[in-house]
């Protein structure tokens, strides 16, 4: 079974607006929206991971953070582990950097049944704390 270690970047303006990316037709999970973020390489932090997908994905360097909540979730193919971080302050702003559509919601708005699975537990968190 493969595993995947993943760092994700719940990145929330003063607005209490969360930016959200839509995965691309050919990903795991295609066309769900997603908290950007990606796989934690090889001798990587869960931090330096985070910093380089942010960077890599919506052109953003994170200056202010911390972990918000760790999930383990089981899907048929792979079991992923995803480190979800609050980001509340970056230089630069979040964009589609890949060409991936992209927007801001309403930390109250977010559907948690247009994400994957294993950010349901998250969303709700979320809409608790705002």
């Amino acid at each position: 079974m493969k595993r995947f270690e993943i760092a994700v970047g719940i990145i929330r303006n003063q607005n209490a607006e969360i930016f959200l990316a839509q995965r691309s037709a050919g990903s795991h999970m295609a066309n769900m929206w997603e908290f950007p973020g990606g796989k934690i390489e090889q001798g990587e932090t869960p931090e330096q991971a985070l910093e380089r997908e942010l960077m890599e994905e919506v052109g953003i360097t994170p200056t202010g953070f911390s972990l918000f909540e760790k999930q383990e979730h089981q899907f048929p193919d792979r079991h992923v582990s995803l480190w979800f971080f609050l980001v509340e302050q970056w230089d630069g702003e979040p964009w589609g950097k890949e060409g991936q559509p992209s927007r801001w919601v309403a930390q109250q708005a977010l559907e948690p049944e247009q994400f994957p699975p294993a950010n349901a537990p998250v969303i709700a968190k979320l809409q608790q704390t705002a």
